[in-house]
């Protein structure tokens, strides 16, 4: 596990907001109409224009500068052709890279609807909004938890301890976990999205990891299609997924892919937040 100086955090903090520029266009660009290709070209366009590079592209033979996943797909959707409908659930996942030092993030959207059409599900609006919910309680218990198994208990309990409308039940998707990160974007150590027996590594000062919690609506069991990379619920179940990089510093935490540094977020948990700006 490769614990991380301040200089490095500090170049780590740049992929970062890259990567939360591109998220940001992107995020805009998703209205019914637009192709996941078209996100992808976005996404690209704000990366080349900050002179960075993309960490998926070429990963392993990805082929997409942005990971994008619509309903019932999980994670690593390839984007393409597909045209994006009101009432889609839109999960797009990015990674950039500034001087060898890489950020990764992801973010999860309902589309909404055309005048006159009917409003998305409550169902929907209330897994993004959990999965969102979640993704922050895991991360604030890089501060306040011992272990790093601390953080997926945190995680599982927010995902599946808020049942949806009518009582629907959440699950987390187990098998696609967050990661260190750093000049590789997958690093040890894996980060868990739900109780294990293993109380996980001690949490300390110069960990920079991707918590990046995965929910479903309904059975989270999950299998990955003929293309090699695209993650669905088996039962057709929407999926939302969210993700921030964090780095654990000595009086704090910084998440550097939020442009305020996580301080919304962490300080309604009452978690300090160490800017190094």
């Amino acid at each position: 596990m490769q614990l991380k100086t301040h200089e490095e955090v500090r170049v780590m903090r740049r992929a970062g907001l890259v990567v939360a520029q591109a998220l940001a266009a992107v995020k805009d660009a998703a209205v019914p109409g637009t192709s996941t290709a078209d996100l992808d070209a976005v996404a690209a366009d704000v990366i080349s224009a900050a002179g960075a590079s993309p960490s998926f592209l070429g990963y392993h033979g990805f082929p997409g500068v942005i990971c994008a996943s619509v309903n019932e797909e999980v994670v690593h959707g390839i984007p393409g052709p597909r045209v994006l409908r009101p009432g889609d659930v839109v999960s797009v996942d990015c990674g950039a890279i500034v001087d060898g030092w890489h950020g990764d993030a992801a973010f999860t959207t309902v589309l909404g609807p055309r005048e006159g059409e009917a409003a998305p599900d409550a169902g929907d609006a209330h897994l993004v909004e959990t999965t969102e919910a979640a993704l922050w309680d895991g991360v604030a218990t890089l501060w306040t938890g011992r272990r790093l198994g601390d953080v997926g208990a945190a995680v599982q309990d927010r995902a599946e301890g808020r049942p949806g409308p009518g009582g629907e039940p959440l699950e987390v998707v187990e098998g696609y976990t967050g990661h260190g990160i750093g000049r590789q974007m997958h690093q040890e150590p894996e980060v868990l999205n739900h109780r294990t027996r293993s109380p996980g590594v001690r949490l300390r000062a110069g960990m920079c990891l991707a918590v990046e919690p995965m929910v479903v609506r309904g059975d989270a069991a999950t299998v990955e299609l003929d293309d090699g990379w695209t993650v669905v619920t088996r039962s057709g179940a929407r999926a939302a997924h969210s993700e921030h990089t964090v780095a654990v510093l000595g009086d704090g935490l910084w998440v550097l892919t939020a442009p305020d540094g996580g301080a919304l977020e962490l300080g309604a948990r009452g978690v300090p937040v160490m800017s190094l700006d």
